[in-house]
């Protein structure tokens, strides 16, 4: 189907865009990767009157160290970001969960902050960012705020992104040297995750000293496990341990019932995919 007309913008500038998307009031659209926009708007489940595109602000890509937290601009590519070497080697649970997010060519084109922004349940970076205590820098015509990760998930597809504003940077405290692991569980290697674990585990002689999960399509938004960590926390990193700290891992979702799976089923899952993103993480 051919999407609706609609004006197209390419401001230069987060500046631009902000005054674009002022301008263009409540029926203007953001396009970052627009490998989630394009679809709904050549079903016109979108029919937006302009469209802002952000892929010619330079200033909302890339990837650098900023003291102790590694700081990735919203327009940066997950293949940027699988490869980059900061990222490997600071936060590497996030190179891991966006190593499976659809295929080579999605991976080209999408958008960490695209990602985040649109905030699917069953999208895999949003429990990565949750687990890992992201902070989200919000732009707007007012100056720029910054959102924790635990208070920018508001609900289904919704967000802190107020009206009139655009995510412009993503802030990763470092894990250097912790362990981690992306458990994911869908139909087919490209699918949306049926339900996915983001585990990040530091170890200190055999012992759990640290424990970070978040849950993937386990809710209407991305969900903290922390009984989960709780219960690791103090607990020698062996497999009966972590498994019967796993048992946890419901507390506090709400699963979703849907063609692809019962919610009684995502529990059964989420507990044993817990266990294996765990165990993998400590080694």
């Amino acid at each position: 189907m051919i999407p609706s007309k609609f004006d197209y913008v390419k401001p230069s500038s987060v500046a631009e865009a902000i005054t674009a998307l002022r301008d263009g009031g409540d029926d203007a659209k953001i396009l970052a990767g627009g490998q989630s926009l394009i679809p709904v708007l050549r079903l016109r489940l979108a029919t937006p009157s302009v469209l802002i595109d952000l892929g010619g602000i330079p200033e909302l890509r890339g990837i650098r160290e900023d003291g102790d937290r590694i700081a990735i601009g919203a327009m940066t590519a997950y293949y940027d970001v699988i490869r980059d070497d900061l990222v490997k080697q600071h936060v590497r649970l996030l190179a891991q969960a966006t190593e499976t997010v659809a295929d080579g060519q999605v991976r080209h084109r999408g958008t960490l902050g695209g990602s985040l922004a649109h905030a699917d349940p069953a999208g895999d970076l949003g429990a990565v960012a949750l687990a890992l205590d992201a902070e989200l820098v919000i732009a707007g015509a007012d100056g720029t705020r910054t959102v924790p990760a635990s208070e920018f998930f508001v609900d289904y597809f919704t967000t802190a992104i107020g009206e009139g504003e655009i995510l412009t940077e993503i802030r990763f405290p470092k894990h250097t040297g912790w362990g981690s692991h992306y458990e994911k569980f869908n139909r087919t290697a490209q699918a949306w995750s049926m339900v996915a674990i983001a585990a990040a585990i530091r170890v200190e002689g055999g012992t759990i000293a640290e424990a970070r999960v978040g849950l993937t399509n386990m809710g209407t938004t991305p969900i903290r496990a922390t009984g989960v960590e709780q219960a690791l926390v103090g607990q020698p990193a062996t497999a009966d341990a972590v498994r019967a700290a796993a048992d946890h891992v419901t507390e506090g979702t709400s699963a979703p019932s849907d063609a692809d799976a019962a919610a009684d089923y995502r529990e059964h899952l989420a507990k044993v995919l817990t266990g294996r993103a765990v165990l993998a993480a400590v080694g």
